[in-house]
């Protein structure tokens, strides 16, 4: 027998039947991510307008959301009329440090969001109660922005989000929770059932409250490493997948009543004595993909110099073969994990080293010391690095691990990088292994023009309807 699905979406007062018979599934589906779009650009209207002085006189907004409805109806029965089979389209993710507001002085406003699917806003932090936090609530919430009216809800990059939003509607937003420096608390949170539906509860609350379309877990990391005094558990193991149970299940019931899906992922770690502390393949199933760390293989703890993000081996010795983008992905993959929730990490920075012996011109030779970097000692973001280091004649390409790197023999100074060609081999790599698409690290050190990684990868992989 045929089988049914059908589905309700109101909107500001009108409700769509869809049934669709079993064979259309896939134009049906089309027609949800359709009508999720279009609540998107309500809920941003309703956050630019919902709190005006003027709004309980006027009939201008009200008439502008029923316009969209209607709109939102005029569109489904074009796409059920007219679609076609509905394809996966890679993901571009962008992390956005809540520092960069006022470190960097690189705002929401600056990201080129034309270039991305989703942006990543990091970090919420835990509180002392087992609860979810604002990490920076001045730059999260509170400082105000040209444009900003005295009736919004809140203020800060998460309202400039929202504006970005509006501008943007295929772009879509996460919150990150922890970080390098914030894991500490993970363990404790996911370590019973009453702690685990405690903190997926706030982490529900807190993301639907600033209009965020899900959460990114970064614990970092479960049962060993991170910072020396985090929390840690030989437990963690099994309490990590029961934390994304739980945090599935609670923002699928709130999903449920708002007639929408919230996404979950997590950031995870791309060397194999990390993530095989990870059930990856039962963990796979509450996410709606995983951001690879595929970087930050190489750094000031190493015992030389190397390669922050090679695609593959090179085969010399001294390299561990395990660390690289390809033995990460293949290792999720082994593990259960299916392409399509790969979504591979690119670092919009270098590593840097000095005293280092221009033997093989800098590449896997013992250091003295960790170079300056540009504000962070040993760490080069990729602008800097454009503008200021990178030379034609202090270039070197390696052409198995498809990445650059910089020797200056006169400094005795190694620099390991990305850049245009790298960012390029690294999205054939993801569309020749269907992977989910590329995530950055992070966008504020991105250069702009025809140097941006960001634009390149964009270029590779474009998004729907581009």
């Amino acid at each position: 027998m045929s089988r049914v699905f059908s589905r309700r979406f109101p909107h500001n007062g009108y409700s769509i039947d869809v049934g669709l018979m079993r064979g259309k599934q896939r134009i049906f589906s089309r027609t949800c991510k359709l009508l999720s779009l279009v609540e998107r650009v309500y809920a941003a209207l309703r956050f630019r307008f919902g709190r005006d002085p003027m709004y309980a006189k006027s009939f201008k907004f009200r008439f502008l959301a029923d316009l969209v409805a209607c709109v939102s109806v005029t569109g489904l029965l074009i796409s059920v009329a007219m679609a076609q089979p509905a394809r996966q389209h890679p993901k571009i993710v962008g992390y956005y440090p809540a520092w960069s507001t006022h470190a960097r002085n690189f705002q929401v406003a600056d990201i080129p969001a034309q270039n991305l699917t989703h942006i990543i806003y990091a970090f919420a932090k835990i509180s002392p109660a087992g609860e979810i936090a604002l990490g920076e609530p001045w730059a999260d919430i509170q400082k105000r922005f040209p444009g900003d009216r005295s009736g919004q809800p809140y203020f800060g990059s998460f309202g400039q989000l929202q504006k970005l939003k509006l501008k943007h509607p295929h772009l879509q937003t996460l919150l990150a929770v922890g970080g390098w420096s914030q894991s500490g608390m993970f363990s404790d949170v996911a370590l019973t059932d009453l702690a685990r539906q405690r903190f997926a509860r706030s982490c529900v609350e807190l993301v639907a409250r600033y209009g965020f379309d899900g959460l990114d877990i970064d614990w970092e990391y479960p049962v060993s490493g991170g910072v020396a005094g985090n929390k840690r558990r030989p437990s963690d193991k099994i309490h990590f997948t029961l934390l994304m149970a739980e945090l599935r299940k609670q923002f699928d019931l709130r999903g449920k009543q708002e007639r929408r899906r919230y996404l979950l992922t997590a950031a995870t770690s791309a060397a194999v004595f990390h993530y095989g502390n990870l059930e990856l393949k039962k963990v796979s199933d509450y996410l709606d993909w995983f951001n690879l760390m595929t970087y930050d293989f190489v750094g000031p703890w190493s015992s030389q110099t190397g390669f922050n993000s090679g695609l593959a081996a090179s085969g010399q010795p001294g390299e561990d073969p395990q660390l690289n983008v390809a033995a990460a992905v293949n290792g999720y993959i082994k593990a259960g994990v299916p392409p399509e929730k790969i979504v591979v990490g690119v670092p919009f920075y270098g590593r840097g080293w000095t005293g280092v012996a221009p033997t093989n011109q800098g590449l896997f030779v013992k250091f003295r010391g960790v170079a300056r970097g540009t504000r962070e000692a040993g760490v080069y973001e990729y602008r800097d690095l454009v503008k200021n280091h990178v030379r034609p004649s202090l270039r070197h390409w390696h052409p198995q691990a498809k990445v650059p790197w910089l020797y200056d023999p006169a400094k005795q100074t190694m620099i390991a990088y990305e850049d245009l060609e790298s960012v390029a081999w690294k999205v054939k790599y993801v569309q020749s292994q269907k992977l989910g698409g590329l995530m950055a690290w992070d966008l504020s050190k991105d250069a702009t023009g025809a140097q941006s990684l960001l634009q390149a990868i964009r270029k590779g992989l474009p998004r729907p309807g581009k």
